[in-house]
């Protein structure tokens, strides 16, 4: 609940864009600026995965939200490059900070995969849901109030939250004496095919999935629309979280015991490159709210899917790490859409955008194929793709 409330105020990144249209920043220097927010939020959760195993999840947690506080108001009250690019990169460290430390909590404590895939599909639902409030109050916010009191916000959550973690959450516990092994943690990540391939399956589908919070305000603004038809365009997407979660997490509960979960993360794929996809056709809030609304179960499948292949593969020493490099795949996302978007309105339009998202989406599921080979020798048990598919 905590980790939704704070996206629900989560801010600087939605409007980021606007905030630095606001300064003047030209369209490309803008996509660079996202692209920093990116980088921060891809080395962020590969470090604070590998610091909630290293320090103990609680410490992480109070660390990441502390710098935060520091970083997010800057981007309210600077205008110079070099300063905004810093605070950038340090927003976007911390901005995603809980995913990687909350999943390996939750590894940690749960050990039936039905549960877990259950757990995992409403801590989506809560997250979509405060993205959703944060399109729609920041748009209705952003004439009134202005931009940099929304980053303010950002800032006075993400203390908040700290200070519920530091208050409410146990003591770390001490890896003194515990069977895990001394050393050799990163080594094993570089050498499992299994983390790679699913690292390179998310990225592909989740691209058009970041897509929401670039692809779209890019091709708005394009069009004209304000930031408060953005807001409309975010609030469309949670009404689809809302209607589709309940029936949808029940049934992916039941599959994680029963499939591979590859063949539904390849489905989800294709899906998510579709709905994004079709916002380079749209022209109206209407058309844009429709394309948002539609990659969301696209987006639900895709996030409990991974999830529950990453819960089989991550060794119980190292959960924090792969949950980190999992998590890396939202950030290089974030990354990947604004310059797919950015280099596709300047050589080929609008069509070019939604022809490249679809495509993103396509290889995504292309790339679930060896994912599932790899998964079927390790656990035979385990139903392969093409079963999982069709479930």
């Amino acid at each position: 609940m905590g980790a939704s409330a704070l996206r629900a105020s989560g801010f600087t990144y939605p409007f980021l864009s606007y905030r630095l249209t606001e300064l003047g920043f030209s369209t490309p220097a803008v996509s660079g600026v996202l692209t920093l927010f990116g980088i921060g939020w891809l080395v962020g959760q590969i470090l604070w995965g590998r610091l909630a195993d290293a320090l103990g999840r609680r410490t992480t947690l109070i660390g990441a939200m502390a710098l935060a506080t520091v970083a997010m108001p800057l981007l309210a009250e600077t205008a110079a490059p070099v300063a905004i690019g810093t605070a950038v990169v340090i927003a976007g460290m911390c901005f995603d900070a809980p995913r990687p430390v909350i999943a390996a909590v939750v590894a940690d404590e749960i050990t039936d995969e039905g549960r877990r895939a259950s757990i995992t599909g409403w801590r989506h639902f809560g997250i979509n849901i405060g993205a959703a409030v944060t399109g729609a109050a920041g748009g209705l916010l952003a004439d009134r109030v202005g931009l940099p009191l929304l980053f303010w916000t950002n800032a006075l959550a993400c203390a908040g939250f700290g200070l519920a973690v530091w208050l409410g959450m146990g003591p770390d516990r001490s890896r003194h004496g515990s069977d895990s092994p001394p050393g050799g943690t990163c080594g094993s990540v570089l050498r499992d095919g299994r983390l790679w391939l699913l690292w390179l399956a998310c990225v592909l589908a989740l691209t058009p999935a970041a897509g929401l919070f670039s692809i779209l305000p890019l091709l708005m603004t394009s069009d004209g629309l304000p930031a408060a038809a953005y807001g409309w365009a975010q609030v469309a997407s949670a009404a689809a979280v809302l209607v589709l979660s309940l029936p949808l997490n029940g049934w992916l509960a039941r599959q994680a015991k029963t499939s591979s979960m590859v063949g539904l993360l390849a489905a989800s794929s294709l899906v998510l490159g579709a709905g994004i996809g079709s916002a380079g056709l749209a022209s109206s809030v209407l058309q844009y709210a429709a394309a948002a609304a539609a990659s969301v179960p696209g987006e639900i499948v895709a996030f409990v899917a991974a999830s529950a292949i990453l819960d089989r593969i991550a060794p119980p020493h190292a959960r924090g790490l792969y949950a980190g490099v999992w998590g890396s795949t939202l950030a290089t996302a974030v990354i990947c859409a604004p310059v797919l978007a950015g280099w596709s309105l300047a050589h080929g339009g609008a069509h070019l955008v939604a022809i490249l998202t679809l495509s993103c989406g396509a290889a995504g599921a292309v790339v679930c194929m060896p994912l599932a080979v790899l998964l079927n020798r390790r656990h035979p048990h385990k139903a392969p793709f093409h079963t999982s598919a069709v479930n």
